[in-house]
């Protein structure tokens, strides 16, 4: 092979499509046009003022240096803390890795638990890098479909159909990226016992667990009375609007979390020091600012799902949590714009972005084809000027 040859890997790996339109946003928009985006998957706030004064003093005090590999020792207890209060769970801190941001994490715990030959449920919608995370770790997944109108609850005689021998864990994500649905203890409970029955593990992204907006969230491993094996990732990115700070952390069986440390520590060696040091703050003190978002994402949710469900043709089921709704657009498919066909979401989705100057993202890279997904996480001006634009360039498809 020649030194201008790529890995194998590098071609299997998909390029992430949800980029793709920020970067097409954003040639837009250097260009001097005007462009909505409702495509973002990151809180519009600014992280709160205690967070930042925490990770200024940590700069001020000197705290730049390499912090222990999986994360230091003051987080980790104060994680465990955390859990054991909002979560009614029991960790110690050896069960707790701290890694850049939970895509790590979850990008780990696929390296470590799953290897050539394997196969891991992915349930459809999936957030996009679920199957890349698989696939990086030579497994193969397998999709299984999930019920709309039930907040897109796995489909379970699809789910059981689908487990054979080489069958070796499922990836689960609730509140869910891209539909925003938020599963039922029952659903929860339901996987559980099929993957204890099975001798599975279970990876549980929970990133977006303080965005439920109906109810009160239940962690997995809360449920969890069939001692299943469950591996929990969580994230401060979008519960306290870090995205950029990058810190993320991984509960679970000692011996995993031990594993997923070392290879943590050859490829990244530690966290963000001063990020740390900013987690810290942001689990120990005022959680008034979290309520605060929730809240306000909340008022979103109700505004965008109102205009969605006035659109004709459209279906919108109305999401538990986190900051998306996911609405069904099939009734725009096959219609026609200056002889060009919507002959699917990627199609529709330029379109909406070269006529209505409005950023969405296609369903179909998230393995739900006709559906569309729009962020709330911007302002309802935002939200009312952006829905209004989609809709007369909708008008002009015949």
């Amino acid at each position: 092979m020649s030194a201008l040859e790529f890995s194998d890997r590098v071609h299997r790996v998909n390029p992430s499509f949800t980029l793709e339109m920020t970067s097409r946003a954003a040639d837009l928009r250097s260009k001097g046009i005007d462009v909505i985006n409702l495509s973002v998957g990151e809180p519009d706030f600014n992280t709160p003022e205690h967070i930042i004064q925490a990770g200024k003093e940590a700069m001020d005090e000197g705290f730049t240096k390499y912090t222990a590999g999986s994360g230091m020792i003051e987080l980790r207890r104060a994680i465990c803390e955390k859990l054991l209060v909002e979560n009614g769970l029991t960790f110690t801190p050896d069960q707790v890795l701290v890694s850049n941001g939970e895509k790590q994490s979850l990008y780990t715990a696929c390296q470590v638990l799953f290897d050539r030959g394997d196969e891991v449920i992915v349930f459809s919608p999936y957030w996009v890098s679920f199957p890349e995370f698989v696939r990086l770790a030579d497994a193969e997944s397998v999709i299984v479909s999930t019920e709309p109108n039930s907040q897109f609850e796995p489909n379970f005689n699809e789910l059981i159909s689908k487990i054979n021998s080489k069958t070796k864990g499922m990836i689960i994500n609730s509140p869910s990226n891209p539909t925003g649905g938020v599963w039922s203890n029952n659903a929860i409970n339901k996987i559980l016992d099929i993957s204890k029955q099975n001798n599975l593990i279970v990876i549980s992204d929970e990133c977006y667990e303080k965005l439920v907006f109906d109810g009160q969230y239940v962690s997995t491993e809360k449920l969890n009375n069939y001692n299943t094996e469950v591996l929990t990732c969580m994230s401060l990115s979008k519960t306290y609007a870090m995205t950029g700070w990058r810190i993320g952390y991984t509960v679970g069986n000692h011996n995993i979390i031990g594993a997923m440390s070392k290879l943590q520590g050859q490829t990244t060696s530690c966290a963000n020091s001063i990020g740390q040091k900013a987690a810290i703050a942001a689990l120990t003190g005022d959680q008034k600012c979290v309520e605060n978002m929730r809240n306000k994402y909340k008022e979103r949710r109700d505004l965008m799902i109102g205009l969605l469900k006035e659109i004709k043709g459209v279906n919108c089921a109305v999401p538990g949590g986190a900051f998306y709704a996911f609405p069904d657009f099939s009734y725009y498919l096959g219609k026609n714009y200056n002889g060009e066909k919507m002959n699917d979401s990627f199609k529709l989705c330029d379109y909406i972005l070269d006529v209505a100057k409005v950023v969405t993202v296609p369903g179909d890279g998230f393995g739900a084809p006709g559906h569309i997904r729009f962020s709330y996480a911007v302002s309802k001006d935002t939200i009312r000027k952006g829905i209004d634009r989609v809709v007369k360039a909708l008008n002009e498809l015949n």
